[in-house]
C-alpha cells in the first residue's frame, strides 16, 4: 500500500473512533450523572496529555516556542469566541427533539422541552464540545498528513493512535448531552462519527499534498490544536463534572497516564 493509502486508512480509523463514543445511547436512555462525570474527566486527561505530549512538544521541536504558543492562544481563543456564537443557534434544539419519540402530544411537548434552560444548556454543551472535536481534528490530521508526507510514519503512527484513544470519551462526551435533546441515536452516531473523521481526513489529504508548505506550519497547527483542547477542557469539561468530582479527578489521572504509556510504547 502507498504512503497515501496507509495515510488515508490510519486517519479513516483514527477519525472514526470518534463514533465509538455513541454507542451507548443506543443501549441507554439515560447516563447515571456519575458515570458521565467519570468520561468528561477520561476524556479531559486524554486531551490534556494529548495536547502537550503529542502536539505542543513535537510542535517546539519542528518549530519555535513562539510560533506553538500562537497556535495554542488562537485556538484557545477561537473557542472561547464559539462559546459566545453557539447559545444563538438553540432553535435547532426544537428540530432535534421532535425526533425523541417522547410520550404524548409531540408538537406540545417538542415546544415546552426546546425553552427548557436545561435542555438549552445541554445543547450548547455538546454543540461547544463537537465544535472543539471538529477544530481540533483538523490540524492533527494536518500533522498526520504531513508526517506522512515526511517519510516519519513512527510520529505519523504515534500521533493516529494517540487521536484515536482520545477520540472515544471525546465522542461519549458530545454524543450524551446531544442524545439528551431528544435527537435520534443513529443520527447521534452519524454526527459523533463525521466530527472526528471528515475534518481529520480532509486536512491529512491537504497536508499531504502540500508538505512543503504545511511542514512550515506545522508548530502554529499543532498550536493551534493544543489551545482547543485545553479550553474547552477548562472552560467546559471540568465545570460540568462537579456532582461527582472524585470520579470525574481518578479518571481524569487514568486518562492522563493512559495517554503518557501509549506515548512511550510507541516511540520505543
Amino acid at each position: 500500500m502507498s504512503s497515501l493509502g496507509t495515510m488515508l486508512l490510519v486517519t479513516t480509523v483514527a477519525g472514526a473512533a470518534t463514533g465509538l463514543g455513541a454507542l451507548p445511547v443506543f443501549f441507554t436512555s439515560q447516563v447515571t450523572p456519575r458515570v458521565y462525570d467519570s468520561a468528561l474527566g477520561l476524556a479531559a486527561g486524554m486531551m490534556i496529555a494529548a495536547s502537550v505530549f503529542g502536539l505542543i512538544i513535537p510542535g517546539m521541536e519542528d518549530g519555535t516556542l513562539t510560533a506553538v504558543m500562537i497556535g495554542v492562544f488562537i485556538g484557545g481563543f477561537m473557542l472561547l469566541v464559539g462559546n459566545r456564537v453557539i447559545p444563538h443557534v438553540h432553535a435547532h434544539v426544537k428540530e432535534w427533539r421532535a425526533e425523541g419519540g417522547a410520550e404524548g402530544d409531540a408538537d406540545a411537548n417538542t415546544e415546552a422541552e426546546a425553552e427548557s434552560p436545561e435542555l438549552a444548556t445541554r445543547a450548547r454543551r455538546a454543540l461547544l464540545i463537537g465544535g472543539a472535536i471538529t477544530l481540533h481534528n483538523a490540524p492533527e490530521g494536518l500533522a498526520i498528513g504531513v508526517a506522512f508526507a515526511a517519510g516519519i510514519d513512527e510520529v505519523a503512527m504515534l500521533l493516529a493512535v494517540i487521536i484515536g484513544l482520545q477520540n472515544v470519551p471525546d465522542g461519549f462526551a458530545f454524543a450524551v448531552p446531544m442524545s439528551e435533546t431528544g435527537m435520534s441515536s443513529p443520527r447521534v452516531l452519524l454526527y459523533t462519527t463525521l466530527s472526528g473523521l471528515v475534518p481529520q481526513v480532509l486536512a491529512s489529504l491537504f497536508g499531504f499534498s502540500l508538505v512543503a508548505v504545511a511542514t512550515g506550519l506545522f508548530p502554529v497547527a499543532a498550536g493551534f490544536a493544543a489551545g482547543a483542547m485545553l479550553a474547552v477542557v477548562f472552560r467546559e469539561m471540568i465545570p460540568s463534572a462537579v456532582d461527582h468530582p472524585d470520579a470525574a479527578t481518578a479518571s481524569f489521572l487514568v486518562g492522563f497516564v493512559v495517554l503518557i504509556v501509549v506515548d512511550t510504547v510507541v516511540v520505543v
